[in-house]
C-alpha cells in the first residue's frame, strides 16, 4: 500500500469515528458559508452581527485545536447567471470577484476577533489573497490560521459548489459543513411545501438520483467519487457551526 492510500484509509478511519459518535474530535473541516447567510435578513451585501456570530463559533473550534477552512458563495452581491444581457465566462468571472470580496471581509471580522487567517484564490490578485497551493494551506492549517478559499475554482461553468468539494478533497478534510438558511435537506422545498420531509442521514448516491440539489451535480459527483461526506445545517440557529463540527447535530448527513 503507497503513501496516499495510507493516508486515504486514515482519512476515512477519521470520519467513521465522527460519524458514529466518537468522542475523537475532528482534525480538519471546510466550512461552507453561503453569500444570503452572510447577509442576514437585509439579503444583499454584509450583515456584521452575523459574520461576528459566526467568526467567535469558528474560534472557539480553532481555539480546541480544529483545524478550518471556509468557503464563501458570493450570493449576496451576484451569481454567475444574474445577468442574461452579458458572456457567461464574464458573468462567472464577476461571480469569482464577489467571493474574493466576501472572503477578505469575513477574514477581517475573523481577526478582529482574534484568529489569524489567509485568503486564498487561484489566480492572482496582487497583494489581496495568495495564490492557492496544497503546500501552502497545509502551512497555514499547521500555524493555526483559518484559511479561506476563495475565487471559486477559477474557471467559468463551475459553481462555488465544486470549488468546496475540489479544495475540501485536495486539503484532506474530513468533512464539509453546509452551513444555509434552510436546516437539512429535504425531498421538496419546505418553503412551498409545507410536508416535505427532512432526512437525518442521506446517501450521495440518493442526492444525485433524486437531484435534490444539496450542491450542483458536479460537486454531488465529484464528492462521491472522492467519499467526502457533507453535512448540511442551518447557520441561523444559536450555536449551530460548533454543535455541528462537535457532533451535536441537527441538519442532515450526507454520507459517502
Amino acid at each position: 500500500m503507497g503513501e496516499y492510500d495510507i493516508m486515504q484509509e486514515r482519512r476515512l478511519l477519521a470520519r467513521k469515528l465522527v460519524w458514529h459518535g466518537s468522542e475523537e474530535m475532528m482534525k480538519r473541516i471546510l466550512l461552507k458559508l453561503s453569500g444570503e447567510a452572510l447577509a442576514g435578513e437585509k439579503k444583499m451585501g454584509f450583515d456584521e452581527d452575523t459574520v461576528r456570530n459566526v467568526a467567535l463559533q469558528v474560534k472557539e473550534l480553532v481555539d480546541d485545536g480544529m483545524e478550518v477552512g471556509i468557503v464563501t458563495g458570493g450570493g449576496n452581491f451576484w451569481r454567475g447567471r444574474t445577468s442574461e444581457n452579458i458572456d457567461r465566462t464574464k458573468a462567472d468571472q464577476i461571480g469569482m470577484l464577489a467571493t474574493v470580496m466576501n472572503c477578505i471581509y469575513v477574514s477581517e471580522v475573523f481577526r478582529s476577533v482574534g484568529m489569524k487567517t489567509a485568503v486564498m484564490t487561484p489566480f492572482v490578485c496582487g497583494a489581496f489573497t495568495e495564490l492557492f497551493s496544497k503546500d501552502k494551506a497545509n502551512e497555514c492549517f499547521r500555524q493555526g490560521m483559518v484559511v479561506f478559499f476563495a475565487g471559486g475554482t477559477g474557471h467559468p461553468y463551475f459553481s462555488t459548489d465544486t470549488g468546496v468539494v475540489l479544495r475540501a478533497v485536495e486539503v484532506e478534510a474530513e468533512v464539509i459543513l453546509l452551513a444555509k438558511s434552510i436546516d437539512g435537506v429535504y425531498d421538496d422545498d419546505p418553503a412551498k411545501n409545507p410536508l416535505a420531509k427532512k432526512y437525518d442521514e442521506i446517501s450521495i448516491d440518493d442526492v444525485v438520483a433524486q437531484n435534490l440539489q444539496v450542491v450542483d451535480m458536479t460537486a454531488s459527483i465529484l464528492a462521491r467519487d472522492n467519499k467526502m461526506p457533507m453535512w448540511v445545517f442551518g447557520l441561523n440557529e444559536p450555536g449551530s457551526i460548533v454543535d455541528a463540527a462537535k457532533g451535536k447535530f441537527h441538519g442532515t448527513k450526507v454520507t459517502v
